[in-house]
């Protein structure tokens, strides 16, 4: 039994950090496709073509209707990480660097664990409330020691996403128990979808002669791989190996995101962020023993 019990976290870890590394590439992509297009338009145009994927893989393996009672948490999902966390992380690049923003994604673990005990009935170990705000505080501390400047507009957009988000990472970790991870999210996208798909219309630009090829490749990474594929190994690793502890993994987004963008927007990646990321990985094993 424990075996089998260590053999499903391990499993659980495993995909939450496939998840992880899939979402890092969110906000450079985000960063880039702003080039040429809104934000808005951005956010809706990713959750139409994510949805209409979703909507063949629903229809093409006549998967079954979600019951009645998954409605709502299905709602919650959507309005959290197809709309909201897209949208509110999009306008607050508008105000804040990538850099300040890892202030507020350190903290999407800790708002995840918090989600997973209001909305998931979990109940980690006073060690893991410990480990889990060492861990966020470490990130806070690297993102404020990068002298970013500061905008109120933008602090408080990236706080809104990052409560949606942490509650829709839970719900969605919930439901992923009775129905599958990737069911959630393509059930939480295709109710988006018509929502979706009227807002692309309206948004649209006047023209796409403008819009360079580096843009038409962020729009398409964020859509497939961070709206969809990402959320599959996601809610995966989250059921299986607990929403508060295996949440701690995005503890290290932040980090992975700037490896990208040192990579593709050929930034200075600093002995210091190497040293906070093994800090954090410390925080993130430290935890995972009391979770549960």
């Amino acid at each position: 039994m424990d075996i089998a019990v260590d053999k499903n976290a391990l499993s659980g870890w495993l995909n939450g950090l496939l998840g992880v590394v899939i979402f890092s590439g969110s906000l450079p992509a985000t960063r880039i496709a702003m080039q040429d297009f809104d934000p808005f338009f951005l956010t809706f145009a990713r959750a139409s073509l994510a949805g209409g994927l979703a909507l063949i893989l629903i229809v093409g393996l006549r998967e079954k209707r979600p019951p009645v009672a998954q409605i709502v948490p299905l709602m919650i999902v959507s309005l959290g990480v197809v709309v909201g966390f897209p949208l509110l992380t999009a306008l607050a690049l508008q105000h804040i660097t990538t850099a300040h923003s890892i202030v507020f994604l350190g903290l999407l673990p800790l708002m995840t664990a918090i989600f997973a005990v209001l909305r998931g009935k979990e109940r980690p170990a006073r060690a893991f409330w410990i480990f889990s705000v060492l861990g966020s505080l470490l990130v806070v501390g690297f993102a404020l020691s990068q002298g970013a400047a500061l905008s109120l507009t933008g602090d408080l957009l990236m706080l809104a996403a990052v409560i949606v988000c942490g509650l829709g990472y839970a719900e969605g970790a919930a439901l992923t128990r009775e129905t599958g991870g990737w069911q959630v999210i393509g059930w939480a996208l295709i109710l988006a979808l018509p929502f979706m798909v009227v807002a692309s219309l309206l948004m649209m630009p006047v023209s796409f002669s403008g819009i360079g090829f580096p843009a038409w490749a962020a729009l398409g990474y964020v859509s497939l791989f961070s709206m969809l594929i990402g959320f599959i190994f996601w809610y995966k690793g989250l059921a299986r190996g607990g929403i508060a502890a295996v949440g701690q993994l995005q503890l290290l987004q932040p980090f992975l995101g700037l490896g990208l963008s040192a990579t593709l927007l050929h930034e200075r990646v600093s002995p210091l962020m190497v040293f906070i990321t093994l800090g954090v990985i410390l925080c993130v094993i430290a935890s995972r023993k009391y979770a549960r």
